[in-house]
């Protein structure tokens, strides 16, 4: 087991893993953030914690809700705002932040307001599968992690959709 203590001051902000960083769009302008992964390297298994960091004018996520997992954040550095269903908070170092799961009263976003780098520490249940509603957009993501595979890896199942795009349950089964 890998030692179950890491200074945060030694953590490696990354850039956003690739199926999470904004393509060429006008998302790039309004998305971005490097993460350091904590909760996996210091060996936690029911919750996840990582060390999110998030330059001036930016978000890290959009808009969101989780239907299954709790978050907590906790404001290491800088200064922000966070929106909380329809109210947005002004927040600062030193600050605790509680997300519950829940519907659209419950999605939050946190955005760096400030002029330095805002830098706050994500900590959530690992509950899987998860759904997590996208209200402004009207998505939706469905999330799995379902254990390593034959190779060692990860299986992860992700379906980002619309509730437009849904199928009928029957749909297509006469046929087969």
């Amino acid at each position: 087991m890998a030692a179950p203590i890491l200074n945060i001051a030694d953590a490696e902000l990354q850039p956003r893993p690739a199926e999470f960083a904004p393509t060429e769009s006008p998302a790039r302008e309004r998305f971005e953030a490097r993460m350091a992964q904590i909760g996996r390297v210091i060996g936690a298994r029911k919750l996840g914690y990582n060390l999110t960091a998030v330059p001036p004018g930016k978000a890290a996520f959009p808009f969101h809700s989780h239907r299954i997992n709790e978050e907590m954040f906790f404001v290491l550095q800088g200064s922000g705002e966070i929106r909380i269903g329809d109210a947005v908070h002004a927040i600062r170092a030193g600050d605790v932040i509680a997300c519950p799961p829940g519907g659209a009263e419950c999605a939050h976003q946190i955005r760096n307001t400030g002029t330095e780098e805002l830098r706050y520490l994500a900590v959530s249940t690992r509950e899987t599968p998860e759904v997590v509603a996208y209200p402004d957009s009207g998505k939706f993501g469905v999330y799995g992690e379902f254990g390593a595979g034959a190779d060692g890896q990860t299986m992860r199942f992700v379906y980002i959709g619309r509730e437009s795009m849904a199928a009928d349950y029957w749909d297509g089964e006469g046929t087969v």
